[in-house]
């Protein structure tokens, strides 16, 4: 399997990965979200919000901010992957690249100048 390949698989994998790795944040931070959402609906009904309800909402929320932590992480991950996998396809295939580069710069043109 040449390098061009290679490549193309490794970033196939690292998107899987990090797509699931965001589903299951998501999922979680929803959820989260939806708990803190029913407590708030609770310590509204009260007069006077208990000590349990506002331990239980600021779990929630510390919860909420480590998982969008996580999701940042990974985002910035899989990121820093497809900037190396580029780099990598540029520099194996250096003319691909100027060509590709000026085709989406006559397409970009075209669209602009019609407006």
């Amino acid at each position: 399997m040449d390098q061009t390949q290679q490549n193309g698989k490794g970033i196939a994998d690292n998107q899987a990965a990090s797509a699931s790795a965001r589903d299951r944040l998501m999922n979680e931070l929803k959820h989260a979200i939806g708990e803190a959402e029913d407590w708030l609906k609770d310590a509204a009904k009260e007069s006077m919000p208990s000590s349990e309800t506002r331990a239980r909402f600021d779990d929630t929320l510390r919860t909420a901010r480590t998982d969008l932590r996580k999701l940042e992480d990974s985002l910035i991950a899989r990121s820093r992957g497809a900037a190396e996998s580029a780099n990598v396809y540029v520099r194996d295939n250096p003319w691909k690249s100027v060509g590709l580069g000026a085709a989406l710069g006559v397409i970009v043109g075209l669209l602009v100048a019609r407006k």
